[in-house]
């Protein structure tokens, strides 16, 4: 989760120290609970390259513009997670990603092998 943001910043700028040339983040939960200014500070003196959100919760609008801001669609995995439950079947096999991972690799290898030919 991300509430003020001074651990994520923290963070980058110790990672930067170390020679991190680019650097992505990811948290479920925008917060941003002091808006958006550090952000955008941190930006510009290229301390961060862009962070990942879920629209899980409200985002505000302003924040949906930032270009270091990505958001991550979940709707189609909580409709899957209530489909499974209204079915009353285990959602082990949604929270287990091999099969997925297997399936994106495959896709991958066939598009090279078709640009290739």
């Amino acid at each position: 989760m991300i509430a003020s943001g001074d651990s994520l910043i923290d963070v980058a700028l110790q990672l930067k120290e170390k020679g991190a040339k680019r650097i992505f983040n990811f948290a479920t939960f925008g917060l941003f609970t002091e808006g958006c200014d550090k952000f955008d500070k941190a930006y510009e003196e290229g301390l961060i390259d862009k962070i990942f959100t879920t629209n899980l919760i409200y985002r505000r609008p302003e924040l949906l513009t930032k270009p270091w801001y990505g958001e991550v669609n979940m709707c189609k995995y909580v409709a899957y997670l209530i489909d499974t439950l209204n079915h009353d079947t285990t959602i082990s096999g949604l929270l287990d990603p091999v099969k997925r991972i297997h399936t994106l690799v495959d896709k991958h290898k066939a598009e090279l092998a078709n640009k290739k030919a």
